[in-house]
């Protein structure tokens, strides 16, 4: 049997929030050594990440970075007190919602351009659409975090689009 809800676990503030951007944005400096331990660390050995001669032999400028390093070097350090009750990290601007828990629903990348070891690259993240569902269990949230990923000339590199599931 499938509940159908009749009241808004999204706050009205909270509906006129989709656009926003959620922390300010972050730069980072993409280095070879942390990009090449990274490939190590998942197990992607593809020599354009280690070696200039085989990345400028692939048509590269210099050595490139796996495709999600990206995300990985833009992480910054939190406390341990920033840790909410469903153990994710409670953002600089928290989206408030009448729901007890969040989950990772997934998440899409799009990679537009290569980034090379030297770039700077900077991440925004806004919050790009929250609604409302009707599951089997009841009622659900929905939102969809979007993060986009500038080198310094402005281009975009890459794209994720990340889903919380919260009831």
């Amino acid at each position: 049997m499938r509940v159908v809800s009749t009241t808004s676990l999204i706050p009205a503030e909270t509906a006129a929030r989709v656009g926003e951007l959620l922390a300010p944005p972050v730069t980072v400096t993409v280095t070879a050594e942390g990009s090449q331990r990274y490939a190590q660390a998942v197990g992607d050995l593809n020599p354009i990440y280690f070696d200039e001669t085989a990345a400028h032999a692939a048509g590269y400028r210099t050595m490139v970075v796996p495709p999600t390093y990206v995300a990985y070097a833009l992480v910054q350090g939190r406390p341990l007190g920033d840790i909410g009750i469903d153990g994710l990290f409670v953002g600089d601007k928290p989206i408030r919602l009448e729901v007890a828990r969040i989950m990772f629903g997934g998440e899409e990348w799009d990679f537009v351009a290569p980034v090379h070891a030297g770039d700077v690259i900077t991440g925004e993240a806004r919050l790009a659409a929250i609604d409302q569902k009707d599951g089997s269990k009841g009622p659900f949230v929905r939102i969809t975090r979007e993060i986009t990923y500038r080198t310094a000339a402005g281009e975009v590199v890459a794209r994720t689009r990340q889903i919380g599931i919260a009831r």
